[in-house]
């Protein structure tokens, strides 16, 4: 089956929970807690978690960085990257009216496989599938970053058209440590 894009929903669920069990994180920085707040949200309401992943509206609760810092939320969405199977997330998140991000926001889009399906195309594809989704939103272009030693991600963005724009240091509420970021013009 080819690589597509779901909106999160309850038919698709258990293959995300799958996921989860077996040990795979939508978030790098903050893996196993966000597996352990995800699997308690939706044991506790599978409905509102699933709600809470699409929110293109400006506003709602404040998001807690993983400094516990919280910064307002902006406008943005999840897919579900879907072949036969749950085979990773990418998301979707921009400020209204501007293509520009705020600083504590490091991209627009980002996206991650589970391991056991990666080097299938599916990275390139969600990619490529979500542009049309920024352009609709109101987006002139969508910046992406990569660590410097995540080379399969960055030949994912280059090969989606994208353009290394700078090497920068990440705030430490992520980590610190180089990065790149990548620019594709829509």
């Amino acid at each position: 089956m080819a690589t597509c894009l779901v909106a999160p929903s309850i038919d698709h669920l258990p293959g995300y929970v799958a996921a989860l069990h077996r040990g795979w994180s939508p978030d790098t920085v903050r893996g196993p807690e966000t597996i352990a707040e995800h699997l308690r949200a939706i044991h506790d309401d599978p409905a509102e978690f699933l709600a809470g992943l699409n929110d293109e509206t400006p506003g709602g609760d404040p998001v807690q960085l993983p400094d516990g810092s919280t910064v307002p939320r902006l406008p943005g969405f999840h897919r579900w990257i879907w072949d036969d199977d749950f085979c990773g997330r990418i998301g979707l998140r921009w400020q209204p009216g501007t293509s520009d991000l705020p600083p504590h926001v490091l991209g627009h889009v980002g996206f991650t496989v589970v391991p056991w399906k990666r080097q299938r195309g599916h990275a390139k594809a969600a990619l490529t599938a979500i542009l049309p989704e920024a352009r609709r939103c109101g987006l002139r272009h969508v910046e992406l970053t990569a660590d410097l030693d995540n080379a399969p991600s960055q030949r994912v963005i280059l090969s989606a058209g994208g353009r290394l724009v700078e090497q920068f240091e990440k705030p430490t509420v992520f980590g610190g440590g180089q990065a790149l970021r990548f620019r594709i013009t829509l």
